[in-house]
């Protein structure tokens, strides 16, 4: 049997790479990969939110000002509106999968607050 495969989303980033594993109406499912020493954007969404779940190394998640630190097996929520980013302090990467929930899941549904790579509007 010829199927063709779905071609879908990644990119390398300032800070890591994003790939979408899975996208369907209401809901999209990516692997974040944050390198060492490095972090996402402090950001939030207007559309969607987001579950996050830690499959490899450690990473600190700072949600409206408080911090967690997730390790493989451990999951956080992340409301619509919720300020956010994940870091990475340690020398592996930290991957997780990021399910996001919303009528709309596009890249311009963020709202970068803060950014260490200049791409914060302000």
């Amino acid at each position: 049997m010829n199927e063709k495969k779905e071609s879908l989303e990644a990119a390398v980033t300032p800070w890591g790479k994003w790939e979408v594993l899975l996208s369907r109406p209401g809901y999209k499912v990516k692997q974040i990969t944050v390198n060492p020493g490095h972090k996402l954007s402090y950001q939030k969404h207007a559309r969607r939110r987001e579950h996050w779940f830690a499959v490899e190394g450690e990473g600190t998640i700072i949600l409206e000002g408080k911090e967690f630190v997730l390790h493989p097996g451990d999951s956080i929520d992340v409301p619509v509106e919720m300020p956010h980013r994940a870091l990475n302090q340690k020398d592996v990467p930290f991957i997780f999968i990021e399910v996001q929930l919303g009528d709309y899941l596009e890249e311009d549904d963020i709202v970068r607050l803060e950014d260490s790579y200049g791409r914060a509007k302000g």
